[in-house]
């Protein structure tokens, strides 16, 4: 389900042209394909009661969900300078995430407004507008306990998995011959 919410928030977001970076949508296409192969590798080992897919799947999931919960803790813990610090960096290292931001927001620099750069804003037109770092810090610290929060659930849900998955690997196969586990 989760594979199947990033494949499609990807989707909506190139169609509806909130995201134009082909590093983002693609790498979380390549998640979402990825935690679709390891669902599927699961419902495999399950049905067929195969033990070694059955493994294979509880130890990814394991490791999914160490990577997870300390994403989900870090975007927990970082306080508005911390915050600031990130979105900084994120700016000075992406021409096409500013583009994208600048135009969506309606805002031009980050920090100050330079009428002298080049912005895709509409504001830019009449040289009046305000830098995007109050804008995105605003909404920055409600993201990221959004997804913070989302992130941890979603890891204990996988912490779960792994628990109902080592519990069912280690039963006997109704379908096996009975006379054989003696």
């Amino acid at each position: 389900l989760v594979s199947l919410l990033l494949i499609g928030i990807a989707a909506w977001g190139i169609g509806f042209g909130l995201i134009s970076s082909f590093r983002v949508v693609g790498v979380a296409i390549a998640v979402g394909i990825f935690l679709f192969l390891i669902a599927l590798v699961g419902l495999i080992g399950a049905v067929k009661h195969h033990q070694v897919l059955l493994f294979f799947h509880m130890i990814i999931l394991l490791l999914v969900f160490i990577f997870q919960f300390s994403v989900s803790c870090a975007c927990l813990a970082l306080n508005k300078e911390q915050q600031s610090q990130l979105l900084e960096v994120g700016w000075n290292n992406t021409n096409s995430a500013r583009t994208d931001i600048e135009r969506n927001l309606n805002c031009c620099g980050f920090r100050v407004f330079d009428p002298n750069e080049t912005c895709s804003s509409d504001c830019f037109r009449s040289r009046q507008c305000q830098p995007c770092a109050p804008i995105i810090e605003e909404y920055s610290g409600m993201v990221l306990r959004f997804v913070g929060g989302i992130g941890l659930f979603f890891s204990f849900t996988e912490i779960l998995g792994v628990w109902l998955t080592y519990r069912y690997r280690n039963q006997k196969d109704p379908r096996a011959n009975p006379s054989a586990f003696l």
